[in-house]
């Protein structure tokens, strides 16, 4: 079991948010107070960037769902990059691909 670590740094788009770790139903909420709690402005893009998560369960594909609640509120965009194939494929399953933006990896996210 890997714990969750988040880092977010700012760019000239929007925020990137990093998530390293394991995003599951112990550690989901931490994401959710971190997403709340930055400054989005209208116009920004929040990215994920999930190149270092090594595990998601249905509770951290809540949290990626609030997250883009919580981009669209703020009349921001949302993405998601570097989407680990076990984890692309349950967003696939259920359609949330359809609604997330995908960069397919991280020098998409964070740009030059």
């Amino acid at each position: 079991m890997s714990p969750l670590h988040l880092t977010t740094r700012d760019t000239p788009t929007g925020p990137v948010l990093e998530v390293l770790g394991e995003l599951d139903h112990t550690t989901a909420a931490r994401l959710n107070d971190l997403v709340a709690a930055l400054p989005l402005r209208p116009g920004q893009d929040l990215v994920l960037d999930l190149a270092g998560m090594e595990f998601c369960d249905s509770s951290g594909i809540t949290a990626l769902i609030a997250a883009r609640n919580h981009a669209h509120a703020a009349r921001a965009g949302i993405a998601l990059a570097a989407v680990p194939a076990h984890t692309l494929r349950v967003l696939r399953i259920v359609g949330l691909d359809q609604i997330f933006p995908i960069l397919p990896d991280r020098p998409a996210a964070t740009g030059p």
